[in-house]
């Protein structure tokens, strides 16, 4: 018997074969997948490389070179399963098949498939949790109109924020003003505010710029640590909230941090003090796993088999 996990994200794809007993056999590795919508250019190049990542998997598990047969399947993508399922029932075979977010595998791998909390602060933000009777639970990923406060596009807009308010003289004083005028090449902030809501400014390409805010923070401008202790607070939110509908007062719960804005030792420091001192039994661990291993999971745990993954990969830990 085979199991598959694939994890499909905006930047590459990865896939894992392994045996009932949970040995990883294959690995394989691709580019993004994590659009189709409806035009039959993206179609094709979901199909091209789910296909070449599965096959690549076989190959290097010695499995050969065609489309294996599996007793079940998990896939995760960034950008959600609704447009995917249909073709991916074409395309693999499989006993059972999910197709779910990139959060779902996201967590299996960080918790190794047990009860905790992730919580993902990249461009936007997210937290999902299992409880120990594996119900799920989230908050968060309304998306940049609704909420992702903590997530590095609104980090990088609040500096925006700091950077006008200096402009017309009604704000503090902050290096974020300068930092973000030499970036981005503008002559004064109000061009670059403008600038950043046309299609030349994407939202990527506006988080991008939350890096500055860490750099400034770290070097002790006032903004950009409250900024940044002000991210921590609302990622609390959604982690407490997280944990309050699964675990108890009295429960431990671990939380894994996910994702670029977590990379800021200011931000991280905010909320490992503020989640510590909401529960002395909260703890803040990094993921025991990958979301490729927590999609391989998945594909385990749906087809009735508790495994513990052997022969993991070590890009996959």
């Amino acid at each position: 018997m085979l199991f598959l996990g694939v994890d499909g994200g905006q930047s590459s794809t990865t896939a894992l074969i392994a045996d009932e007993s949970g040995r990883v056999l294959g690995r394989g590795a691709g580019g993004p997948c994590n659009h189709v919508q409806s035009a039959a250019e993206g179609r094709e190049k979901f199909i091209r490389v789910i296909s070449e990542c599965v096959r690549a998997a076989a190959v290097s598990g010695s499995l050969g070179e065609a489309m294996p047969s599996f007793s079940a399947a998990c896939l995760g993508f960034s950008g959600g399963p609704a447009d995917k399922e249909s073709i991916l029932r074409e395309l693999l075979r499989a006993g059972d098949l999910l197709v779910t977010t990139d959060a779902a595998i996201a967590l299996a791998g960080a918790c190794g498939g047990g009860p905790g909390i992730i919580t993902i602060a990249g461009t936007g933000h997210i937290s999902m949790g299992r409880g120990a009777n594996g119900e799920l639970a989230r908050a968060g990923g309304w998306g940049y109109f609704f909420g992702d406060e903590g997530g590095a596009f609104w980090i990088a807009c609040q500096a925006v924020r700091a950077a006008m308010r200096m402009h017309e003289n009604w704000g503090t004083s902050t290096t974020l003003h300068a930092r973000l005028l030499e970036t981005t090449g503008f002559a004064d902030a109000n061009a670059m505010m403008h600038a950043m809501y046309t299609a030349e400014w994407p939202r990527k390409r506006v988080a991008a710029l939350s890096i500055i805010v860490d750099e400034e923070a770290e070097r002790g401008d006032a903004e950009a640590l409250d900024i940044l202790a002000r991210g921590a607070a609302e990622l609390l939110k959604i982690s407490a909230i997280v944990r309050a509908n699964l675990f108890s007062g009295e429960a431990a719960a671990r939380l894994s941090p996910i994702g670029s804005v977590w990379k800021s030792r200011v931000l991280r420091e905010n909320f490992v003090a503020l989640w510590t001192a909401a529960n002395p039994l909260n703890q803040f661990t990094p993921p025991l796993m990958g979301p490729a291993a927590g999609a391989l999971l998945e594909a385990f745990r749906i087809g009735g088999i508790s495994v513990h993954l052997q022969n993991l990969p070590e890009t996959e830990k």
